[in-house]
């Protein structure tokens, strides 16, 4: 995809926005519409830059860096204006794999701090490097993995009792 002509900014859209939003879904833990928010924040942002951007050897890995730093912005932003509530919403329905194992992932990461979050997406579910990850968040390598290490402590911590029972039931 060298170029950086809008009709070359469309087709890259096209191309890889499904894979930015599965990774938008697991950032925000699931919540579709702010997955979709933040896909659509990432795109407008690599837009008005696209005749560089389009030109780069890896322009999927910038548009990546892009929506994780756009998604720790919005958490920084949200923890300054946010409150909690007891009036949750219904969650929409899940697509393929274990629907019980999948939320109770999910809610395990809503209740980490988003850069815990972000770390262990990037290192366990996208199967990044240590020293991409390291890149991506402005982090050492050994920040990442202590990071990492702590956050799947208070992974476990939160999810207790709850997933072996999930991972026994997976036979």
């Amino acid at each position: 995809m060298a170029g950086g002509s809008d009709a070359d900014f469309r087709e890259f859209a096209a191309t890889h926005s499904r894979r930015l939003f599965r990774t938008a879904c697991l950032l925000t833990s699931g919540d579709w519409h702010g997955a979709e928010d933040l896909l659509q924040e990432t795109l407008g942002k690599l837009y008005p830059k696209w005749r560089r951007i389009g030109r780069m050897e890896w322009p999927f890995a910038y548009a990546h860096t892009t929506l994780v730093r756009t998604y720790l912005e919005q958490q920084r932003r949200k923890s300054s204006g946010e409150r909690a509530t007891d009036n949750v919403p219904e969650r929409a329905a899940r697509p393929t794999g274990d629907p019980e194992l999948r939320l109770t992932l999910l809610d395990g990461l809503a209740e980490l701090a988003p850069g815990d979050r972000a770390v262990l997406v990037l290192r366990y579910w996208e199967d990044r490097s240590v020293e991409q990850v390291a890149e991506m968040l402005h982090l050492s390598a050994g920040a990442v993995r202590v990071r990492s290490h702590r956050a799947l402590d208070r992974l476990r911590a939160v999810l207790g009792d709850q997933l072996p029972g999930l991972a026994l039931d997976r036979s």
